[in-house]
């Protein structure tokens, strides 16, 4: 022992080290993750005031009072906290129609995301896991659909058939599925090669178990980031289209609506403008923020 230096005979007498394997907790990593704390932190703020939004707003969105139209926000001089944000051109409470509105604009996001999704990653899942005829088809009718602009579909199928809630949800989630099909068919062309869809397909597994169990699993990031896209997009494209006149039909307190029956009073009242058009880039912040901070955390470099 007299050649073993101190600090050697130290640790070799000392009990092994704890094994770590320097992996953080859940809670640490997205606090880590910056653009999923802002961004999920407001559109979980803005999923809750809508949901509260009978217990939080101060009057009913659609009672009119005339002796109190166009009312400034409290922070005029002629402003009175009856009514915060004011009044719009009917007399009817803006704070309320503010808060009742960010359900329409959330239902049509979460509604045209679930029903292009669903159309488009089946397409994609199935042209890029078999190939072949089966993309070509998939590839045709995506170049079809790209040769068919949005918002002019929409415009002429609305007019055709009539501006409402379901039918803006059905129009926009009918024709906003060419994305998802696009990425999806590209991650499956990605993942179908890896030896992990190989083994289970030495193993015998079916077509079916090897696609929901192996692939999708694997190109969920893909299709949370394109989800958000475009449950932003359409959300976005139902205020264009109700501020023509042609989506959400009133007395409903969609965000586009507001803004489309406040044009004629923005020289004078802009504020019955600026209310809900802040209130819609927020939301929009807010899911693309979301998405691409989940984008990163689902990586397996994140999750490894």
């Amino acid at each position: 022992m007299a050649g073993i230096p101190p600090v050697a005979t130290i640790a070799a007498g000392s009990p092994p080290a704890p094994a770590t394997n320097g992996r953080k907790p859940l809670w640490r990593r997205v606090l880590a993750n910056r653009a999923l704390t802002v961004g999920g932190g407001l559109l979980i703020l803005i999923v809750l005031i809508a949901l509260l939004a009978p217990w939080l707003a101060p009057h009913d969105p659609y009672v009119q009072d005339l002796a109190y139209r166009n009312a400034p926000p409290f922070w005029y001089d002629k402003g009175t906290w009856l009514h915060p944000l004011g009044t719009d051109q009917l007399g009817r409470d803006y704070l309320s129609r503010l808060l009742y509105g960010a359900r329409i604009s959330l239902i049509i996001g979460a509604s045209v995301a679930l029903i292009s999704g669903t159309i488009g990653t089946t397409m994609g899942l199935l042209a890029g896991y078999f190939g072949g005829r089966t993309d070509m088809f998939v590839s045709f009718l995506v170049t079809t659909r790209l040769a068919m602009p949005v918002i002019l579909v929409a415009l002429a199928t609305v007019a055709i058939v009539g501006g409402s809630l379901g039918v803006v949800i059905w129009v926009l989630g009918l024709l906003k599925w060419d994305r998802f099909a696009v990425v999806m068919r590209g991650a499956t062309q990605q993942v179908r090669t890896q030896e992990y869809v190989a083994a289970a397909q030495a193993a015998g597994a079916s077509t079916l178990r090897i696609i929901l169990s192996e692939v999708l699993p694997n190109v969920i990031p893909h299709l949370i980031v394109i989800a958000t896209l475009e449950a932003a997009s359409a959300i976005l494209l139902e205020a264009a289209l109700s501020f023509l006149g042609l989506g959400v039909q009133p007395p409903l307190p969609s965000w586009g609506l507001m803004i489309s029956e406040a044009k004629a009073y923005m020289f004078f009242s802009f504020w019955l403008i600026a209310i809900p058009g802040t209130a819609l880039a927020v939301l929009i912040f807010a899911i693309n923020l979301a998405g691409d901070g989940l984008h990163h955390f689902l990586t397996p470099e994140e999750r490894a």
